[in-house]
This record gives C-alpha cells, structure tokens and sequence, in this order.
C-alpha cells in the first residue's frame, strides 16, 4: 500500500497528527528501506482493566500493525510509581513495585485481545530510567523550564490553588519523554489528555539530534452517559473482557447521538463503511437497526463471531420477550442482609444515584427481585446469595 493510501487509513478517527507531513515521510521511508516504523504506546499500569476509552488508541495501534508496521508498548513500571499528574487535582498515591507487575501482567494479557502479538513487543522503562545516574537525571531536567511544565491545565490549576505539586512530579513527562528516546519512536500515540507527555518527547528528541517523533492524537470517547469520558470510575464503561451478553446489552445503551462516533473508534470498519451508515441514519432509518450493527460488531471485535451472534440472540429474547439474561453483573455478597442495608454498596458501585433515588424507582414500580416487583415495605426483604435483582427495564444483577 502506498504511504498516500496508509495515511488515508491512519487519519480515520483521529483528533490531530502533529505533524502529517513528518508522517507521510516516514511513511514513504518505511515503504522505501522495507522497514517498519516503530510505533510507541505508554502504558501506565496503575488501572489494569481496559475499557473501550483505552482500547481507542489501541485500535489505531492495531490498524498501524496491519499497515505494516511495529508497535513497542512502554509499561511504567518505573514511572508507575510515581503516577502520571494528568487531569489530577492532587497528587496520586505511588505504587510499589510489587502493585505495578502484577498490574502490568494483567494489561498485557487484556492488550492481546486487540494488538498483533507476532507485531508488538513489550517493554519496560525500568530498562533505562534506573540505569540514569544523577548527572543524567539532571541534564534530563535541564531540558524544560519550570514554567513550561505550569503550561500544564493540572499543574497551573494546582499551583494557583496552593495544592502541593511534588518535584517528582515533573519528572513523569520528561521520563515518558525519555522513553522514547530509548526506543527511537517514530510514532506516539496517546488521548488529547496527553498532549503535553507526548509533544515534550518530540522536544526531547530533537533535543538529543534524533528524528522527531510523529505524535498521533486519538479523541476522548463519552460513555454511556454521553457526557463524560468513559470511566470505570463513573460506571459508564464497556470492559474489554465483559461476559459477551454484557457486552452487548452495554452498547445498545450508548446514546443515538454517539453511534458514528462508536464505529468510527471503537471499531475497524472502513472509512466508506462508516460514511454509508450514517447516510443511513441521516436517511431516517431506525437508530436501532444501526446500534444492533455496532454491539454485533463490537462484541465479535472481542469475542468472535458465534459467541456475539449467541449474545444477540439473547439480547432479543431478554428485551423483547421478557426473559432473564443468562450472563449479568456479578455483586459480592459477604453474608445475607436486608435490601435497605445493600443500599451503600449499590451507590458504590454506582448502580443507584442514591437511597432517595432508589426509592423513587421503588414508588414508580421500577425494581424487580427474582422476577417479583417490590414496594417501598419490601426494603427490609433478606438478600442472599443466588437472588437477582432488576433496576429499570435492562439493568440486571446477580448476587453472589
């Protein structure tokens, strides 16, 4: 495929390249030598479970191996230490080094699911940064300003705010910049919430006379609220290793108004694949009908053909003829207690907004226990092991 042809490809749901002709001619330099280009991806390993709002990037990763080319996934055991500041209003809590493996084994095996592994190689920024002494440490801090680093929305945001901002904590940009140095990126790609990481490794890079990587943008992907970024903090994300009736039931509930952009990044389907459904959905054609082509899609994406097809069926039968879901979320139970004592644990795990909330749903007759409709005298029924508890019209979960 020619490097015109590959940019074309690559640009498919991307938010900005910075900049597009330094990557057409990495491009037509990889096509010209027969040598891939590397690819690099930072990977901080302090929340192990993938979600659709990761696997964005990881796609177009996915898409770049099939073009031909290698990506190297940096895991941050190093740097997972000390946590990336991006987006925090205080400083995270460091990770031993015994949190950050286990942690970094889970993320590779749920990677598989989605990358090429004969095309991605796996390392570590321990390899390098460790080996630093601390005349290397402070020629690596010599390379920005203190005010370049309050550029950042978080740091400026904390600073003016009198929240301690630890010296540490400018170091995670430079080390992530340092990564790809170590590698000799020719590619980056990360979240618009990591603009700032990934341009200073360019800088860094140019700094140290090697050529600059390409940094390739990825947007931000709502959940299914259709409002914040999908967050597993906010229970409004779709998990790559979600049971497949799961899977599927969770991407009916995405928004009509965010189907495209779920094909667009969530999935691997053409750019004209993609420009047809939505001249069908800007034709009037059922919004549905589409959303019934993206779950199938997306959970053959991960979990193949028969078992999504299986998971569509059931889909029908639990939403159309009223039966129970063979597969649902899971809610651990320590021992048998009463509905109104399990309230906390639905708020924390954001099942119910609140008790007030959850009692509404009582009085509009909108929570089932196995099958039966409760009242408000019923928040003092006993809830044991096996019992299943529907809220709403589609929500339903097994204790166990």
């Amino acid at each position: 495929m020619q490097a015109e042809e590959q940019l074309v490809m690559i640009k498919k749901g991307v938010q900005e390249i910075i900049s597009e002709a330094d990557l057409l001619k990495k491009l037509e330099n990889s096509i010209a030598t027969k040598t891939p280009l590397i690819i690099k991806l930072g990977l901080d390993p302090s929340a192990p479970d993938i979600h659709l709002g990761h696997a964005v990037v990881l796609r177009k990763m996915k898409q770049l191996q099939d073009l031909g080319h290698h990506v190297v996934l940096i895991i941050g055991d190093f740097t997972g230490q000390i946590g990336d500041p991006t987006g925090k209003a205080q400083g995270r809590q460091q990770l031993s080094a015994q949190q950050v493996q286990a942690n970094a084994e889970t993320y590779v095996t749920q990677l598989t699911k989605i990358l090429d592994s004969q095309k991605t190689s796996v390392r570590f920024n321990s390899e390098w940064l460790t080996k630093m002494n601390f005349a290397e440490v402070l020629r690596l801090a010599s390379s920005t300003t203190i005010s370049r680093m309050l550029e950042r929305d978080d740091f400026q945001t904390r600073y003016r705010n009198q929240v301690p901002i630890g010296l540490h904590e400018f170091f995670y940009p430079l080390m992530q910049a340092q990564d790809s140095v170590a590698i000799s990126a020719d590619i980056e790609l990360g979240g618009t919430d990591q603009t700032f990481n990934i341009l200073m490794g360019r800088q860094l890079q140019q700094q140290q006379n090697l050529a600059k990587q390409v940094a390739i943008f990825m947007p931000l992907l709502e959940g299914l609220d259709g409002i914040h970024k999908m967050s597993k903090s906010l229970n409004n994300y779709i998990g790559v290793n979600e049971a497949p009736p799961i899977m599927f039931k969770k991407v009916m509930e995405v928004p009509d108004k965010l189907i495209i952009k779920y094909f667009e990044l969530a999935t691997d389907l053409h750019p004209q694949q993609i420009n047809e459904l939505s001249q069908r959905l800007a034709a009037g054609e059922n919004p549905r009908d589409i959303k019934l082509e993206l779950a199938l899609e997306i959970t053959t994406l991960y979990h193949g053909s028969p078992l999504a097809e299986a998971a569509a069926q059931e889909f029908k039968k639990v939403f159309k003829q009223g039966a129970m879901p063979e597969a649902m979320p899971l809610i651990e139970l320590q021992q048998a207690t009463t509905l109104e004592n399990l309230l906390p644990l639905l708020i924390e795990k954001k099942i119910i907004a609140s008790k007030s909330a959850f009692r509404r749903l009582l009085q509009q007759k909108g929570v089932h226990l196995n099958q039966h409709l409760l009242e408000l005298e019923d928040l003092s029924l006993t809830i044991t092991s096996g019992d299943i508890l529907k809220i709403g019209k589609k929500n339903f979960y097994r204790f166990d």
